[in-house]
């Protein structure tokens, strides 16, 4: 269960994988690259993270929503690699028995998740530069 991957997300699995009759709410979150940022055009974002420290953080953080919130499941998976626009670059399902805790949940899991998790993005922009965004400052 690869929660960081060089792969194109699929959310069949993870569905499938969260799946509980238990559960009347499904809350799906996916992040994609956009064409902009902060005025500039963006052309790609490349993705880098500490593997090893990134699969500990997200599978903590996995947990903890599943407590707090009270929820059947909660599953965070992170691309890297070299992404073009458009492509997804994070998918976060939760399911609860209930839509508000679903909604809080999935929330907080995208939220805590830039403050927690060691992901570096390296844009490229259509003039041909390139910067690496300066993020959040890891929390623990």
């Amino acid at each position: 269960m690869n929660r960081v991957t060089d792969d194109p997300i699929a959310l069949e699995p993870l569905l499938t994988e969260t799946a509980d009759p238990s559960a009347g709410a499904l809350v799906v979150f996916g992040g994609t690259v956009r064409d902009h940022h902060e005025g500039r055009r963006v052309a790609a974002i490349a993705y880098s993270a500490y593997r090893p420290m990134a699969e500990r953080v997200l599978a903590e953080l996995e947990a903890e929503v599943t407590e707090r919130y009270g929820v059947q499941a909660c599953r965070i998976v992170h691309r890297v690699g070299e992404l073009a626009v458009g492509e997804e670059s994070v998918v976060v399902v939760v399911r609860a028995a209930h839509r508000a805790e679903a909604f809080e949940a999935g929330r907080y899991a995208i939220d805590t998740l830039k403050v927690r998790a060691p992901f570096w993005k390296d844009e490229h922009y259509e003039d041909g530069t390139r910067a690496y965004q300066s993020g959040v400052p890891l929390a623990p």
